[in-house]
């Protein structure tokens, strides 16, 4: 039916241009051609109103203009005198002889009416099969689907889960505990080898409502709404049917075509590597963006706020997160690329505190208010008891402030291979970290305990995979001190998750088809301090994950 109404609107446009194009019949009476010419005038007209180029109303006004007047008088007959004999042709008949209209007043014409028809084809989507209504142009969709297998061999020489825990400091607490874990493994397990399947979901749609704003969300998948890293489902639920959280919900405003200022839950918008946030984590709060290019390069910049947990008298402690980056991508020579940013990543209210008898009777909130909850940490931050010296429970708080300092850097050589070779560098350090400080909180000395961390990585081929055949492969190195960034938001694949940990990451991804390829990832982490402060601990896990992926 669409092709039919396409047609009957391109046959208007046709009859339309043989009007203004076309020969006139001559040697015929003035009044069959005046005759003829007012049909001819009608049919066109009500073609174009039946196509949908002209509406009734204007065809009504067009076609009043063309039908004889009964009321009119009777034009005065002209003088005989001054009218001029008639021309007759060979055959008797009289000729009506028409004006000539040059070629480019007709090519001229053809061309004004061709564009206007155009237009309308372009606006109202002639010719386009099943073409939706203008208004779903405003949105967007995009998602993705991950299928994993994951096997995780754990040290046979590990610590027992029970020693992870000793005297006043413990950096690995859940250890003992029969929970499980922010990333869904269970805490009372440190030797025994483990595997498991897990599935990932996640569905967007973005809105642009004005040139200036748009607003967006994404469903995922999620095991648990307790875990800030992952979106990870674990197969293996009896048949049961799996939970669908609101991932992404944000505003967007685009003030000018340099500033972008977000609202809500958001994706990272610093410039960063795992080392500091895991690539699934969500940013909830506000944040402004800026870029600027200039003679080889664009400079950038990105400040955010972001509440960690409200201010609940009697419940809970105001807990806050305030970043800001500047940073510059540079072109070089040969279409090279280097980019590097550094950032300062300032937590609010984290840090524990010592509770006393007296705050043991008297406060609504003892102790929860300076605890760091499990679900929410993963492990290697150097925590201490909060509990008053009466109180025999245990409830974890932080032994440090964090104060984050950020350089990442990556330079890209697109020249060498005719495929990128990327070599990425990320350096953190906690400014906050001061032993001393750590000793008048806690009450007792801290032997160890580190504030720095590095990555080093080296890839080869493109970023990400989109097409049959594309493939890339990256190895690199890290070393993560136990209190040089906040152990809930880091990677929490490698060494279990959390910080405190060192070693290797190999991965290789292959186009299968477009938009769906296959990632092999291996992951070697030891430990790096006790996890239990005074004395000795040893930890070490090796995990394998294949996952199939694809995206639209």
């Amino acid at each position: 039916m669409k092709n039919l109404v396409v047609n009957h609107r391109w046959s208007a446009v046709v009859l339309a241009l043989g009007a203004l194009c076309g020969p006139v019949a001559s040697a015929q009476t003035a009044q069959e051609e005046l005759q003829q010419l007012r049909a001819t005038t009608q049919a066109l007209i009500n073609t174009l109103v039946e196509s949908g180029l002209l509406t009734r109303e204007k065809a009504a006004a067009m076609l009043k203009q063309v039908q004889p007047s009964a009321t009119s008088a009777p034009a005065a007959p002209v003088a005989a005198a001054t009218a001029p004999a008639p021309e007759v042709g060979s055959d008797g008949k009289r000729v009506v002889r028409v004006p000539y209209v040059p070629e480019s007043v007709r090519q001229e014409m053809r061309e004004q009416i061709k564009a206007e028809v155009l237009t309308q084809a372009k606006t109202e989507r002639w010719g386009q099969p099943n073409a939706y209504p203008e208004w779903l142009n405003r949105f967007q969709l995009d998602g993705d689907v991950r299928v994993r297998e994951e096997a995780i061999r754990l040290g046979a020489d590990n610590t027992a889960p029970a020693g992870f825990r000793f005297g006043e400091y413990a950096r690995a607490a859940d250890f003992a505990t029969s929970s499980a874990s922010s990333n869904g493994l269970p805490n009372s397990n440190t030797q025994s080898d483990l595997q498991r399947s897990r599935v990932r979901a996640r569905l967007g749609v973005g809105s642009k409502v004005s040139d200036e704003v748009s607003m967006g969300l994404r469903l995922s998948t999620g095991s648990s709404t307790a875990s800030p890293t992952s979106t990870n489902q674990t197969m293996g639920q009896s048949f049961n049917k799996y939970a669908v959280v609101l991932d992404r919900v944000y505003l967007e405003i685009k003030p000018s075509a340099d500033w972008r200022l977000m609202a809500g839950r958001i994706n990272n918008p610093f410039y960063s590597t795992d080392l500091v946030y895991a690539d699934d984590l969500g940013f909830e709060g506000f944040a402004a963006l800026t870029q600027r290019p200039w003679q080889g390069g664009q400079a950038f910049a990105s400040a955010g706020y972001f509440p960690l947990t409200e201010s609940k008298p009697g419940v809970s402690n105001s807990r806050s997160l305030v970043g800001v980056q500047l940073g510059n991508a540079m072109k070089l020579a040969n279409q090279d690329e280097w980019k590097v940013g550094l950032a300062v990543y300032s937590y609010q209210g984290m840090a524990g505190a010592r509770e006393s008898d007296t705050t043991r009777t008297s406060q609504a909130d003892y102790a929860i208010r300076y605890e760091y909850a499990n679900g929410f940490r993963q492990r290697g931050n150097t925590l201490f008891r909060v509990n008053a010296p009466s109180d025999t429970a245990s409830v974890y708080g932080l032994a440090s402030d964090f104060k984050v300092l950020n350089l990442t850097t990556a330079l890209t050589l697109n020249h060498l291979t005719g495929q990128p070779i990327t070599v990425t560098g990320d350096f953190v350090k906690n400014l906050a970290f001061d032993p001393q400080k750590i000793a008048a909180r806690t009450g007792s000395a801290l032997a160890d305990g580190k504030d720095t961390g590095l990555m080093l990585r080296a890839a080869f081929g493109p970023g990400q995979v989109h097409h049959k055949g594309e493939w890339n492969a990256s190895m690199g190195y890290r070393v993560l001190g136990s209190d040089a960034v906040l152990d809930a938001f880091t990677n929490s694949d490698f060494g279990l998750g959390g910080t405190n940990n060192k070693g290797w990451i190999l991965q290789t991804s292959y186009g299968l088809y477009h938009n769906t390829w296959l990632t092999a990832r291996w992951l070697s982490a030891n430990q790096l301090d006790s996890f239990a402060p005074g004395t000795t601990t040893k930890f070490s896990s090796d995990i394998f994950q294949l996952d199939l992926n694809a995206r639209f």
